[in-house]
Parts: structure tokens; sequence; C-alpha cells
């Protein structure tokens, strides 16, 4: 049996790791350059976003469209216990890498989701069914499980999945022309 995965980002549970972890270059879609484990200069000494409500305006459209799929709390509150990148500096880096691919494995469970409000066969529910054990194991995730995942392979299992399903979606398209 697996446990189920809040793919709901919470920010308040969260130590900013999309505003730290992350590099952006001034753009159409961030208003400033700034290097990966970088603090963003918008945030304030309580790892809130001074400019929220202003992003779009200010240009920080890149920042409106990111979703974490809820794996910036997990990794906070779960995997690192509560401790944070301003906890300890050495933290950043590490908790980058485990945002990098918990964010990919919550992205493969949110398409996951979406496809299981297909009217999937009997073959197809049972691939869908193996996948999602995959990417949510009964155990919770630490550090260690997260490095050694194997993100790519699962990512490739997953979009071959998905790709098995166009059917679904290639007839309704024909269906509605």
């Amino acid at each position: 049996m697996t446990r189920s995965t809040d793919l709901k980002p919470d920010c308040t549970n969260c130590a900013a790791l999309c505003c730290v972890v992350f590099a952006f270059d001034k753009s159409e879609s961030f208003a400033l350059d700034k290097a990966a484990g970088e603090p963003c200069p918008n945030l304030d000494g309580c790892d809130r976003c001074r400019v929220f409500s202003r992003r779009d305006a200010l240009g920080f459209k890149g920042c409106i469209a990111y979703d974490c799929h809820g794996a910036g709390q997990v990794i906070t509150q779960e995997v690192f216990r509560g401790r944070t990148w301003r906890d300890d500096a050495a933290l950043g880096a590490r908790m980058g890498a485990a945002l990098s691919v918990l964010r990919r494995i919550h992205e493969q469970l949110s398409l996951l989701e979406t496809a299981a409000r297909l009217p999937l066969d009997t073959d197809e529910l049972a691939g869908l069914s193996a996948l999602k054990a995959r990417l949510t194991p009964e155990e919770t995730w630490t550090e260690a499980n997260l490095q050694s995942f194997r993100v790519d392979e699962t990512d490739r299992r997953v979009r071959g999945f998905l790709m098995g399903l166009r059917r679904h979606v290639d007839g309704g398209i024909n269906a509605r022309n």
C-alpha cells in the first residue's frame, strides 16, 4: 500500500526553497538575475515574499507560473524536520538537491492523477497503480532515498505510460470534430 501525497503547495510550511534554490535570469519572466542558492532579494526574514501580491506587475511571472506540487513543504517539514537553510547555510544545497528530485516526483504524480480521470481499462489501471506505488513508497522520503531514487528512469516510464493513453485523448478530440 502506498501513502497519499498532497500535491498542493503550502508555502507557510516551506522554507522558501523555490526562492533560494533556483537561478533565474532577468527576462520577461523575472525582473532580475539571481544565482542558484542565493535568496531572492524579495524574501523577508520570515521566508515570505515581500512583493507576492504585485509579482505580475513587478515582472515576476515566472514565480506565478512555478508550482512545486507540494514538494517544498515535504522537503522542509519531513525530510529536514523543520530545519532550514536559514538555520544552517550548508543545508541550502542539500535541500535544493532533494527538492529537485521530489518536485519531479510530485509532478509525475500530478500527471498520473490527471490520467486517473480517464476511462482506463484494467491493464491501464494496473499500470497507473504500479507507477503511483513507485512514486509514493510506504516509507517517508529521506535525503538518502531521494538521492538514490531513479527519477529519470521513472520519468521515462510515466511518460511512456501517458503516451499509451493517447487513444483516450485523440478519440475525444476526433469525436468533437
